[in-house]
């Protein structure tokens, strides 16, 4: 067994709203004991005086990331795992869109096979397929060619067994109701998006078993004074509402807004492309302008929803930690709290990640690294 002590940080208290010094014991990969600082000390001991620690956060969608295409290359998603706990990241949902779709086969065999030897990162929880039951007439950065109807039929291998945790599709489309039943039923979480729905067809897709909107307000219709699309039940009806902020997908006055409305169902996401780490750009576009895709790390979306909406560090980090873990059905890693999965991020008071621990091994710390590898 392996026992870290974990010294001079603080956790969030959601009950209080405040930051509370408290070490920890972490024995293996799970937090066993979280103490009043100095009552305990082991042989291994890491010190985060100052730092803020929070669990780890889990990102429900991205497409890649340093040079690396899950859209053409899914088999390199363990390379991606590797990279993204510089951005705070310990577990995630590699994410295939309709144009990667072809690649499904080896995308599913690629996470069933497992890590190469000696790999450590961030955990691929399984597949996000964004995609290809989407509506041709918001399809965004995915090829109209790509997109199909639904199978009366659906492959038996969407199911978390084998590898899907988050189906993203359109309501509107032939047969999507029973799609999202089964779907659900198979354990597989829906999230509506790409979609020319209107506000009732989206609520008829809720009441079929889905449970979130894939990124708020991009691709789908706004909030028409008389045509509501899928971003009023988003908004108002209780359900998950992932949102890109990275002040291009959505406009800073409407990100506030939106953790006005929805603050407790807000899921923070990427949604980055193979340029996130390699470019000092903000958002990624096709030749024609349109939006392809953020180029910035799950911590700086947190960061930028702290000045956008002037939400303190501890609020705004639940919405990329306790929030997507709800959404997936993971009671393992959402709080800082003895039982937990010691998958833990360590930030200074400005959001910038400074440390980050998987599975009780630390696999990123800023004070080891030459750079922040990418996290702006």
């Amino acid at each position: 067994m392996v026992t870290t002590s974990v010294t001079g940080g603080s956790i969030w208290s959601g009950s209080s709203g405040e930051w509370q010094a408290r070490d920890l014991q972490i024995e293996d990969d799970t937090i066993r004991a979280v103490r009043a600082p100095g009552e305990s000390r082991s042989a291994d001991v890491l010190d985060l005086t100052g730092l803020k620690l929070s669990p780890g956060m889990i990102e429900l969608q991205i497409n890649g990331g340093w040079g690396i295409d899950l859209q053409h290359e899914p088999g390199r998603l363990w390379e991606l795992g590797a990279r993204l706990p510089a951005v705070g990241v310990t577990a995630f949902l590699p994410t295939l869109t309709s144009n990667g779709a072809i690649g499904m086969d080896e995308a599913l065999a690629a996470l069933a096979a497992g890590p190469p030897q000696g790999w450590a990162g961030a955990e691929p929880l399984g597949w996000h397929f964004e995609g290809p039951w989407l509506s041709p007439v918001k399809a965004g950065a995915h090829d109209v060619g790509a997109l199909t109807s639904i199978p009366a039929v659906l492959d038996a291998r969407l199911s978390p067994e084998h590898g899907v945790r988050l189906v993203t599709l359109a309501p509107e489309l032939s047969g999507a109701r029973a799609a999202i039943a089964e779907l659900v039923d198979r354990g597989v979480r829906v999230s509506l998006g790409h979609t020319a729905a209107s506000a009732a067809e989206a609520r008829d897709g809720f009441g079929a078993g889905a449970t979130m909107g894939t990124h708020l307000f991009n691709a789908m219709d706004g909030l028409h004074h008389r045509e509501p699309g899928l971003a009023l039940p988003l908004l108002l009806d209780g359900h998950w509402v992932g949102l890109i902020a990275d002040g291009h997908h959505v406009a800073p006055d409407l990100v506030d807004l939106a953790w006005r409305l929805a603050r407790d169902r807000i899921v923070l996401v990427s949604d980055a492309v193979a340029l996130l780490g390699m470019t000092g750009d903000e958002v990624a576009r096709l030749d024609d302008g349109t939006l392809a895709g953020s180029v910035i790390g799950l911590d700086r979306c947190v960061r930028n929803l702290m000045r956008f909406a002037g939400v303190g560090l501890g609020r705004a980090l639940t919405a990329a930690t306790a929030h997507p873990c709800a959404v997936l059905g993971l009671d393992d890693r959402h709080s800082v709290a003895a039982g937990q999965r010691a998958d833990l991020v360590a930030l200074d008071a400005a959001g910038n990640v400074q440390m980050t621990m998987v599975g009780g091994q630390v696999v990123f710390d800023v004070r080891q690294e030459s750079g922040s590898d990418g996290a702006d």
